[in-house]
């Protein structure tokens, strides 16, 4: 394994800071899309970057915010690469990013147990008390943290969040979906 230099870290810090385009809330860091930085020659830079999922609008705006925060430091040149493996997973997303996400009034995905496919079940999409025995991690409302919460669709306003609503508060909510 080879260890980063400190100006790969501090280059890795200053990528880490740009804020996700379609939710800035998040650092590209705290979403974990960002996988290394490369420095060949002292100024000249490459990016290794993983997006959400295959073909995710947003990679075109985190590569130029990149490319501009890099080039502002000194680089004269950037290159960002989208690399496809290993695949972003909602895993990747830190507990900062978590609790930003909260607070934003995203519920954050669910942390899985262990790795490999997410599951998935079809079935009524009300979380009623048979579903929330079998599953010990519903979703939970970011605004007043009740677990009695429904699927009002699949998508929401990115592929990557489910719009749902709670049935406490009535407020309806983005859940990030677990990948």
């Amino acid at each position: 394994m080879v260890t980063a230099t400190a100006l790969e870290a501090e280059l890795l810090e200053l990528a880490g800071s740009v804020p996700d385009p379609e939710l800035p809330v998040l650092t590209l860091r705290e979403l974990g899309v960002l996988r290394a930085v490369h420095v060949e020659d002292g100024d000249t830079v490459e990016v290794d970057l993983t997006p959400t999922y295959t073909g995710c609008p947003a990679i075109e705006a985190m590569t130029l915010d990149i490319e501009r925060i890099l080039r502002a430091h000194g680089m004269r040149e950037v290159t960002v690469r989208t690399v496809l493996a290993p695949a972003w997973s909602t895993d990747d997303i830190t507990p900062e990013g978590r609790r930003k996400l909260r607070e934003f009034g995203i519920a954050p995905p669910r942390v899985r147990a262990g790795s490999g496919p997410v599951p998935l079940a079809l079935g009524p999409t009300r979380t009623v008390a048979a579903e929330r025995a079998e599953d010990p991690d519903p979703v939970r409302c970011p605004h007043c943290g009740s677990a009695e919460t429904e699927l009002l669709s699949r998508f929401s306003s990115t592929a990557c969040k489910a719009l749902r609503r709670c049935l406490s508060c009535r407020e309806p909510f983005d859940h990030f979906k677990e990948l």
